[in-house]
C-alpha cells in the first residue's frame, strides 16, 4: 500500500522538464501526422494511439485540437525560418539562394501528398490567417534583402521598384500555395512563380545565372 501511494505522488510531482518534454514530443508527433495524413482527418484519439498514451494526457496540454494545431504549425514555422537562415548564412549569390530554398522546400515537404496551407485554408481558417500573418512579414523581409543583395551583386536591375517586387512574389507564392491541393503542383508552380518573379528583376547577368539554375533544377 505504501509503495502504490509513493507511485502516485510521484506522478503528481513530475519535474517541470518532463512536462516540457512530453508536450514537445506530442507536437512533433502530432505535427508529422497533420502533415503527413491531413488535418482534417487526423483525431486526438489518432495521436494517442500513435504515442500510446492516454488522451486524456494530450487534454493535459492542449485544451482541443485547434490548439494543438496553432501551436504544431509555429513550430514549423520557426523550423522553417532557422532553415531559411541556414541557407542565407553559405552567402550563395542572390539568385542561387533562391534555388537553394527552393531545395530546401522540397526535401521538408516533399514526402507529403496535400498542400499543408491549403488543408489549413480549408479546415482551419482562422489559424490559416495567423500563420499567413507572421509569414508574410518574415518573408517580405527576407525576399527584400534578396533582392538588395542582387542588385548590388549585378544580378537585379539597380531600377528595380524593391517593394512592389515584393509585394508580386509573396502574391503568387501564396496565392498558390493556399489554393493547390497538391503538393507537387504546388512545388511546380513555385518553380515558374520563381522564373517569372526573377525574369522581371533581372539584369542579363542575371539571367545567364538564372537559366543556368533552371537547367539543374528542373
Amino acid at each position: 500500500m505504501e509503495t502504490i501511494l509513493v507511485l502516485k505522488v510521484s506522478v503528481l510531482h513530475l519535474p517541470h522538464n518532463f512536462n516540457i518534454l512530453m508536450k514537445d514530443k506530442i507536437i512533433k508527433k502530432a505535427t508529422d501526422m497533420f502533415l503527413k495524413l491531413g488535418f482534417k482527418s487526423v483525431t486526438m484519439d489518432d495521436i494517442a494511439c500513435e504515442m500510446c498514451i492516454s488522451k486524456k494526457t494530450i487534454y493535459k496540454y492542449f485544451s482541443n485540437k485547434e490548439a494543438l494545431i496553432e501551436e504544431g504549425t509555429e513550430v514549423v514555422h520557426q523550423k522553417i525560418h532557422a532553415m531559411m537562415d541556414e541557407v542565407m548564412a553559405q552567402n550563395h549569390n542572390a539568385i542561387a539562394e533562391n534555388f537553394q530554398m527552393r531545395e530546401m522546400f522540397k526535401q521538408m515537404f516533399q514526402s507529403f501528398d496535400q498542400s499543408p496551407a491549403y488543408q489549413l485554408k480549408k479546415h482551419y481558417p482562422e489559424i490559416y490567417q495567423k500563420m499567413v500573418a507572421n509569414e508574410i512579414e518574415d518573408c517580405s523581409h527576407m525576399f527584400r534583402q534578396n533582392i538588395e543583395k542582387g542588385i548590388a551583386e549585378g544580378l537585379y536591375r539597380k531600377e528595380t521598384d524593391i517593394e512592389a517586387a515584393v509585394n508580386f512574389y509573396y502574391t503568387l507564392i501564396f496565392s498558390i500555395n493556399e489554393n493547390t491541393a497538391l503538393e507537387k503542383d504546388a512545388y511546380e508552380m513555385e518553380l515558374k512563380a520563381l522564373e517569372y518573379h526573377t525574369r522581371a528583376i533581372a539584369t542579363p547577368k542575371g539571367i545567364t545565372e538564372l537559366e543556368k539554375h533552371l537547367q539543374l533544377f528542373t
